[in-house]
C-alpha cells in the first residue's frame, strides 16, 4: 500500500505554501481554515441565529453596529455590505470546538464555509496543518 506524501504544514499567510486541495486533507487538518476571517451576508446571519429574517428589511449598519456591540462581528464593509464574523483572541472562528477542531455550527455555517476552498485567498488550495498530538 502506497504511504500518503508527507506534507509541510502552511502558514495561513503566505499563500504559496498553501496546498493543492483535496478532501482527505480534512481529517488529519487542525481546522486551519476556520481561524481565517470570515466575510458573510446577512443571510448567512440569519441562519446561524444571530440576525432576525425582519433586519434584512433594515438598514446593514444598523445591523452591523448592534453585532460588533454583541461580539459577533468584527467588521462590516458599507461598500460591499459584507460582514467579518469575530474570532476568538487565538485567532479560531467562534464556532469552532477547540477541543475537537470541528465546526459547531456546520449544519447552519456560511456560505464561505459551504464553498472553501473554491472559494477565497487561493482557490483550490487550503492552508492544511496537522493536528496537535493529544
Amino acid at each position: 500500500m502506497k504511504k500518503p506524501p508527507i506534507l509541510a504544514a502552511a502558514d495561513p499567510e503566505r499563500l504559496e505554501t498553501w496546498v493543492k486541495y483535496r478532501q482527505s486533507l480534512c481529517q488529519d487538518c487542525r481546522a486551519t481554515c476556520c481561524s481565517l476571517p470570515v466575510e458573510v451576508r446577512l443571510s448567512d446571519l440569519i441562519r446561524l441565529g444571530l440576525a432576525d429574517a425582519f433586519e434584512q428589511y433594515e438598514p446593514a449598519k444598523q445591523v452591523a453596529r448592534r453585532l460588533m456591540k454583541a461580539g459577533s462581528v468584527e467588521r462590516f464593509n458599507h461598500k460591499r455590505e459584507v460582514f467579518t464574523l469575530a474570532r476568538r483572541s487565538n485567532g479560531d472562528c467562534l464556532y469552532l470546538d477547540q477541543r475537537s477542531r470541528l465546526c459547531t455550527c456546520y449544519a447552519q455555517r456560511p456560505d464561505t464555509c459551504r464553498n472553501h476552498p473554491t472559494i477565497g485567498p487561493r482557490p483550490g488550495h487550503c492552508a492544511w496543518r496537522p493536528k496537535q498530538p493529544g
